[in-house]
């Protein structure tokens, strides 16, 4: 069910729980916002629950919470605790932008949550006004001190890097490794709908690590899992790590495992493929599980061997990535 033709197995899952953020990202959300699917149309938690125990039973061990703000969601923790319990699924994670992540990590560690990804573009408070649109950079950083406080090891902080907006930012950002179990990983910037991608506004992994060697010196690589989408490396003598998320320039399509379940119940096989599939309509429409398994199964053998060249991409129609799931 989870095979493509080119042998990829599928194993990992991301489900958006919600379209709504309380940040708004410069290169997640349009200038104007993007239009909200009516509640109607979303999942019900009782639909995520159904389409997560197939895809488990079906193979995939690692599921990640996305959104919009995974967080603004009332019933995560429910929701978290409902699908650690599933039988053989290894992993759990959520990708939040930490604003309101503090107050509820504590019973999201009691419910099963493993894995933590927090998102971060600069670590000034000004800058962070800029960017985001909003007020909230302390409240941040405090969740990222909760979540070492909480045990998580490494802490994953994300940081999508902008010519001219925060790679300045690069070594201070891998200082944050020094002496803590943080993952800083860097990401190329990527074009979606609305966010006004340049590739003069994008980074390179080339120029990114070398950034970080000529502050630091020589990175130590890490042996990586097959379908890791982060090159990942260590600062000689650093507690934590930094990664390179190479979308652009270095492609990881011939290993990708990943599928994406939207907040509007749509299958996505490829973060940058225009087709998908809609399970919220075959569920409502009485699909049996073998229905179900068959709609997907033909989603998943249809998927490309890889996604198109970036300029490509700039020009090809998709989803703002705040509706897709970070």
């Amino acid at each position: 069910m989870l095979t493509d033709s080119f042998g990829r197995v599928h194993s990992y899952l991301r489900i958006s729980l919600t379209e709504r953020c309380n940040l708004r990202c410069l290169y997640c959300m349009p200038d104007e916002g993007v239009e909200l699917t009516p509640a109607l149309h979303l999942l019900s938690s009782e639909e995520i629950l159904r389409l997560a125990r197939l895809f488990v039973s079906a193979g995939v061990d690692k599921i990640r919470l996305t959104g919009g703000e995974p967080t603004l969601r009332k019933d995560l923790v429910r929701l978290v605790a409902s699908l650690s319990a599933l039988p053989g699924l290894a992993s759990i994670g959520i990708t939040t932008n930490g604003l309101t992540l503090g107050r509820q990590l504590a019973a999201l560690r009691s419910a099963g949550l493993t894995h933590l990804n927090i998102s971060l573009d600069t670590l000034r408070p000004d800058r962070f006004v800029t960017l985001t649109r909003r007020q909230g950079h302390a409240r941040v950083l405090a969740s990222i001190q909760e979540a070492i406080a909480q045990g998580y090891d490494p802490v994953k902080v994300n940081v999508v890097v902008m010519r001219g907006v925060n790679d300045d930012e690069i070594a201070d950002f891998v200082e944050m490794t020094r002496h803590a179990p943080i993952n800083v990983r860097f990401i190329e910037y990527m074009p979606f709908d609305g966010n006004v991608w340049s590739d003069k506004k994008m980074v390179t992994y080339r120029e990114m690590r070398g950034a970080v060697e000529a502050e630091f010196g020589p990175l130590e690589p890490i042996l990586s899992p097959a379908g890791e989408v982060a090159r990942n490396f260590r600062c000689q003598g650093f507690t934590g790590s930094v990664s390179f998320i190479t979308s652009m320039t270095k492609a990881f399509c011939s290993d990708c495992n990943r599928l994406r379940l939207m907040a509007d119940g749509n299958l996505k096989v490829c973060l940058f493929g225009a087709n998908e599939v809609s399970l919220r309509d075959a569920m409502r429409e009485g699909a049996s599980e073998e229905d179900l398994a068959a709609v997907i199964s033909a989603a998943v053998y249809r998927k490309k061997a890889a996604h198109a060249g970036m300029f490509e991409l700039a020009a090809t129609a998709n989803r703002a990535m705040v509706k897709i799931g970070g």
